[in-house]
C-alpha cells in the first residue's frame, strides 16, 4: 500500500492541487476524520459544507480543517496519510514551516489546511503541519477529540 501511495506521488498523485498559493484561513479549523470528509461534504474548492443534516443541524462552512494522521508516503511537497477512518492527502508541504522534518513514513502528525478536494479522498492545502508522534496519547484520543467536538458545536 505504502509503495502504491509513494508511486501516486511520483506520478504526480494530488499534485495539481498543490499550485494554487498558500491562503491563510480567517477563521479556527475544524477537526474532522477523512470519513466525514468523504460522506457528509457538500460544494466546493472555497465553499466547502459539512452536512449534519443526520443529527438535524445545519451545515458547517469548512473554511480550514484540522486533522491527524500517520504518514503513509511522502515526496515533492505531498504527503498521503490515514486516520482512524480512512486515507486523505496533503500537497503544499514545501511551504510549510517546519513541516519536512515531519514527513517519514510513520510519523503521527497534525495538519491545519485549506480543503482543496474530496474525491477520490479529501486532499488539503497545508497551512501548518507539527509532528506529535512524541505522545502516543496524541493518535489514541484523536477520534473521541473530534466526536466530542461535534456534539457540542451548535
Amino acid at each position: 500500500m505504502a509503495a502504491a501511495a509513494a508511486d501516486s506521488f511520483s506520478r504526480g498523485g494530488p499534485a495539481a492541487v498543490a499550485t494554487a498559493a498558500v491562503r491563510v484561513p480567517s477563521s479556527p479549523p475544524f477537526k474532522v476524520l477523512a470519513e466525514q470528509l468523504r460522506r457528509n461534504v457538500e460544494g466546493g474548492p472555497g465553499a466547502w459544507r459539512l452536512s449534519r443534516a443526520a443529527t438535524g443541524r445545519g451545515p458547517l462552512e469548512l473554511t480550514a480543517v484540522w486533522m491527524q494522521g500517520t504518514v503513509v508516503a511522502a515526496g515533492s511537497g505531498q504527503a498521503r496519510l490515514r486516520d482512524p477512518t480512512g486515507a486523505f492527502s496533503v500537497c503544499g508541504l514545501e511551504r510549510v514551516p517546519r513541516g519536512r522534518p515531519c514527513l517519514a513514513p510513520g510519523k503521527y502528525v497534525m495538519v491545519m489546511g485549506v480543503l482543496q478536494a474530496i474525491s477520490p479522498e479529501p486532499c488539503l492545502q497545508a497551512v501548518k503541519m507539527t509532528d506529535l508522534s512524541d505522545n502516543p496519547v496524541h493518535e489514541s484520543m484523536w477520534a473521541l477529540e473530534v466526536e466530542d467536538l461535534h456534539r457540542t458545536i451548535p
